[in-house]
């Protein structure tokens, strides 16, 4: 999906392989990018111009053009973000043979693809991002220290972005989404905790649907099950703030709160850093 124009792009080279950025940087013009009209769909001339980048001759074309049908009819029919044939080799018959194909598949639409749903291997999968998918948790492991857990896919992203505004570098990106039960808050903590290179847990809370009580509950019952040693930093604005500062409050627990976002970045850098 080549998201500046819109459409499906058909990406070929004959320079292919492992080091295909090096060759986009210095000889582009080996890479030929075709842009198909969603009101057309694929056309002959696709298959032609494919041919004609990957130096095809004679029934190669023809074959190159059925290849291409069949990879965008599967591309379609599949709601793939992604298909890929690495590598497309020529044998000493003239033959096209697909040696090698991985395709990706938006998430969002295997409800209508449970036959593809059933050819899904866990054991291929980060645990951690597994276990978040069963209790219905977005989760998606970065390369940072300052663990998130945050309502709400734009929050979430913004709370990353402030994070490293100051300083840090965030763990994860973890929505809990609009509807979270305090189960699914210490499900939530788990999978953040899982995690080695978390120092400091950073709870940014917008109770809009969700409750600031029902999250602070979550917070205080995962804080005393799995008996934290890490620092906490707590944020929590809107539908029932007042009670859940004060479940927090009352909990005994080493729970560090903050006024606003900015606050409590700044708050989960220093306590990386030893200066909390």
């Amino acid at each position: 999906m080549d998201r500046d124009s819109s459409r499906i792009a058909v990406i070929a080279s004959t320079e292919g392989g492992m080091d295909i950025e090096e060759v986009a940087a210095t000889t582009p013009e080996k890479i030929i990018s075709l842009s198909i009209d969603p009101a057309s769909g694929l056309m002959p001339f696709h298959g032609r111009r494919l041919a004609a980048a990957l130096e095809l001759e004679g029934d190669q074309v023809k074959q190159a053009g059925k290849l291409l049908g069949a990879m965008y009819a599967t591309f379609l029919s599949s709601d793939a973000s992604m298909l890929e044939i690495n590598p497309l080799v020529v044998t000493k018959a003239g033959d096209l043979v697909v040696l090698d194909c991985k395709f990706n598949i938006d998430d969002n639409a295997m409800f209508r693809h449970k036959d593809l749903a059933e050819m899904r291997d866990d054991s291929q999968e980060d645990p951690a991002e597994l276990e978040a998918h069963d209790v219905g948790l977005n989760y998606i492991k970065l390369d940072g220290t300052i663990g998130c857990m945050v309502n709400g896919a734009g929050l979430a992203m913004a709370t990353m972005d402030i994070c490293k505004l100051a300083g840090g570098e965030p763990a994860n990106f973890l929505d809990v989404g609009g509807g979270a039960t305090k189960e699914q808050v210490a499900s939530a903590f788990r999978i953040i905790v899982s995690d080695p290179n978390v120092q400091v847990i950073l709870v940014n809370i917008f109770g809009g649907i969700m409750r600031c009580d029902v999250i602070a509950e979550g917070i205080v019952a995962a804080a005393k099950e799995l008996d934290l040693q890490i620092p906490v930093i707590v944020r929590l604005e809107g539908t029932n703030v007042d009670q859940g500062k004060a479940i927090l409050a009352d909990s005994g627990l080493a729970l560090t709160p903050a006024d606003d976002l900015s606050d409590a970045a700044a708050k989960a850098v220093a306590a990386i850093k030893g200066d909390a």
